[in-house]
């Protein structure tokens, strides 16, 4: 598949050495005026070439509308077309590699499946494919910020550097609760993308995102809660190894008493006085601030001899070449606000908002 959502559809193509990336954006309601500074703001958050613990491939990002709104940039609620120009790309970097299968990468399983793959790099399998993502969440913003809704996600853990609890204070003050900030644990976490790159290594994170302003209701109660279509749309990005929300974990740890959410006398301010259930409750949005973590794997490629088979099995140390993150999740977040925003931009259509 290639498409996600459902009344909110954003179907992609291209490949990361291709000529160009781009997507189609289906569903969005007409006469939403589009920002392009904001639209572009939010892409180059994600932009590699920026600094030097990110990919050093330099693609300016410029997106090109094609269809589906207005000289003045209003949606006419038909399909929105983009692309991407490839300008940067090093397909003489994968000369290599393109006779070899890497570990823990998409390599082997892509050719399971077609029997045949595209190794410059990794084609659809690479995080290129990202920048649709973003432009399509960077639409669908431009109408759910007329809604109050909208996403903030950021880095809170690399390797075993970051915060303990990101969504504390949320959960304790969901009125007024945000997420931590601290010099320290931001600089630790910098250092540690810093060393992983010097010492030619890739190292986890986790990425936390929080959504504000979403209405109640939102949601189906059993096969489509509003969590498991916030999960498909988190485990569909690349390195994602684990997706949790509300109390997560803790949760299993912990006693009923201790994770209650009382109500509020007359629903007000907010209608439970805290968040430990992460703004959903039976697969249902409650009104509340839904958050949740994602977990990322170390980058799989990296500037080390590593042993890989070729097609025949036989094995051959490879020291991989081009352009690679040092710790994947560094330019994630926004990608993850995105995909957030795709998501519950797509269960308001299904509720009936905006039509």
């Amino acid at each position: 598949m290639n498409t996600l959502g459902r009344l909110l559809r954003l179907s992609t193509f291209g490949e990361s050495h291709g000529p160009a990336m781009g997507g189609i954006l289906d569903g969005l309601p007409a006469g939403v005026k589009i920002d392009m500074k904001s639209v572009t703001a939010m892409i180059d958050r994600r932009r590699t070439g920026r600094s030097l613990l990110t990919s050093q491939r330099r693609e300016s990002d410029t997106p090109e509308i094609l269809s589906g709104v207005t000289v003045d940039l209003i949606t006419l609620g038909t399909p929105i077309g983009f692309i991407f120009r490839n300008t940067d790309a090093r397909s003489g970097d994968y000369s290599e590699l393109s006779r070899r299968y890497r570990p823990n990468h998409a390599d082997f399983t892509y050719e399971a499946k077609y029997g045949i793959r595209e190794p410059r790099g990794g084609g659809r399998a690479s995080a290129r494919e990202t920048v649709n993502w973003v432009m399509g969440g960077a639409l669908a913003a431009q109408w759910l910020n007329t809604l109050g809704i909208s996403a903030e996600a950021r880095l809170t853990q690399v390797g075993t550097v970051g915060y303990t609890d990101p969504f504390a204070d949320i959960a304790a003050d969901p009125l007024n609760g945000c997420l931590p900030y601290d010099d320290i644990v931001e600089e630790g976490m910098l250092e540690k993308v810093e060393l992983a790159r010097k010492d030619c290594d890739s190292v986890g994170a986790r990425v936390s995102c929080v959504l504000r302003g979403v209405p109640p209701g939102l949601g189906d109660p059993v096969f489509g809660k509003l969590q498991s279509r916030l999960a498909q749309a988190m485990m569909s990005l690349n390195a994602v190894k684990g997706f949790e929300y509300g109390m997560g974990m803790k949760a299993a740890s912990a006693c009923g008493s201790e994770s209650l959410d009382l109500f509020n006398q007359g629903f007000s301010p907010t209608p439970f006085a805290t968040d430990l259930h992460g703004g959903a409750l039976g697969g249902i949005s409650t009104g509340m601030p839904i958050y949740f973590n994602l977990w990322f794997k170390p980058t799989p490629t990296i500037s080390r001899p590593i042993p890989m088979p070729d097609s025949e099995g036989r094995i051959t140390e490879v020291t991989a070449t081009g352009r690679h993150d040092p710790c994947v999740a560094m330019r994630a977040p926004v990608i993850v606000e995105a995909l957030a925003l795709l998501t519950i931009g797509d269960l308001l259509l299904l509720d009936g908002h905006g039509k």
